[in-house]
C-alpha cells in the first residue's frame, strides 16, 4: 500500500513495547475541562510515589500547553538523543523521578505547536518508541483537556494502561465535562482508578477559614453517581499555586499543610492498589 512504510511501523511498535513491559503501572491522568489543576496533581502524585521509594515518570502529552518541565523546575534542561537509533534518556528531576515532554526536545520551548491530528499522533507514539525510561513502577501521562487524539492515541498505542484519574474541580461546568472523561474511558475499555477533587476549598493563609471558591464535594458526588472510586480533595493553597510556578518541591517543603496530606494519603492508595493487584515494576517498597 503506497504511503505507508510497514517497516518503520512495525519497528515504532516494537520499540514501544519494550520501553512499556519495564514499567509496572501507566496512568492517564485526564480533565475534561481546562483549568482543574491536572499537572498539578499530576506533578505532585509522582513527587509524592518517588519520595515513597518509588521510582517514577512522567511524559507530558500536553503538545499545545506543556507545563510538566516548568512545574518539576526543569525547563532550562533538554532531552538527548544518543545511539544510532537516536534513543532518547528522560530528564532527571530528582532520584526517584525523571520526566520527558515536547517542550524538553524544542529549541525554543515558547514557539506555538500548531499541529492538528496526524501529526500529534505520530509526536506521541515517536516519543512512546524513543523515549527510554528504563524500568519503574509508575508511568504518569499527562494530557491535555478533553478526549481528543492524544487521549486516543496513548488508549491504543498502550492498550495496557493501568487505568486513568479524573481530576475535576467542584463546580458544575467541570463536573459535566469530567463526566465525558468518564464515558470516554469506559467506551475505551480504560479503568478509573478515581476521581481527585481539586481546588476543594480556599484555605485563607491569614486566618484559616475554609472558603468554598470553586464549591466543595461536587467531586465526590459525581463519582458516587458514576459508580467511580473517590481519591480525596486536595484544597487550594497559595503555597501550592506558588510552588507550581517555581518548580519547588511542595511536598517535601511543606509536608504539614493540608494538601500535601491529601497528596501523600491519594499516593499511598495508588502504592497500595498496586501491591494488591499484583503489579511490579522495576522495585517495590511497601
Amino acid at each position: 500500500m503506497p504511503g505507508i512504510d510497514f517497516e518503520k511501523s512495525l519497528a515504532q511498535r516494537t520499540a514501544i513495547r519494550s520501553h512499556m513491559d519495564a514499567i509496572g503501572r501507566k496512568i492517564l491522568v485526564m480533565s475534561g475541562k481546562g483549568g482543574v489543576g491536572k499537572t498539578t496533581v499530576t506533578v505532585n502524585l509522582a513527587s509524592k510515589l518517588a519520595a515513597l521509594g518509588y521510582k517514577v515518570g512522567i511524559l507530558d502529552t500536553d503538545l499545545h500547553g506543556p507545563n510538566v518541565a516548568n512545574m518539576l523546575g526543569v525547563e532550562h534542561q533538554s532531552l538527548e538523543s544518543f545511539g544510532p537509533d537516536h534513543v532518547i534518556k528522560p530528564i532527571l528531576v530528582h532520584p526517584g523521578l525523571v520526566m520527558a515532554g515536547i517542550d524538553t526536545a524544542m529549541e525554543n520551548p515558547g514557539d506555538p505547536i500548531v499541529w492538528r491530528g496526524p501529526m500529534k499522533t505520530a509526536v506521541i507514539n515517536e516519543l512512546l518508541a524513543r523515549v527510554d525510561w528504563g524500568p519503574l513502577d509508575f508511568l504518569f501521562f499527562d494530557t491535555p483537556p478533553g478526549t481528543g487524539d492524544e487521549q486516543i492515541t496513548l488508549c491504543r498505542s498502550v492498550p495496557e494502561l493501568t487505568g486513568a484519574i479524573i481530576v475535576t474541580t467542584a463546580q458544575e461546568v467541570a463536573l459535566l465535562d469530567s463526566r465525558r472523561s468518564i464515558a470516554f474511558c469506559r467506551k475505551m475499555g480504560i479503568a478509573i482508578l478515581g476521581v481527585v477533587e481539586n481546588m476543594s476549598g480556599l484555605r485563607c493563609p491569614c486566618c484559616g477559614t475554609d472558603i468554598p471558591l470553586f464549591g466543595v464535594g461536587g467531586g465526590e458526588k459525581m463519582a458516587a453517581a458514576t459508580g467511580t472510586p473517590f481519591l480525596g480533595r486536595i484544597p487550594l493553597e497559595v503555597s501550592l499555586r506558588e510552588a507550581g510556578d517555581t518548580g519547588e518541591d511542595y511536598g517535601k517543603q511543606h509536608s504539614d499543610s493540608p494538601s500535601a496530606q491529601s497528596f501523600t494519603r491519594i499516593a499511598v492508595l495508588l502504592s497500595q492498589a498496586m501491591t494488591c493487584s499484583g503489579v511490579q515494576g522495576s522495585s517495590h517498597h511497601a
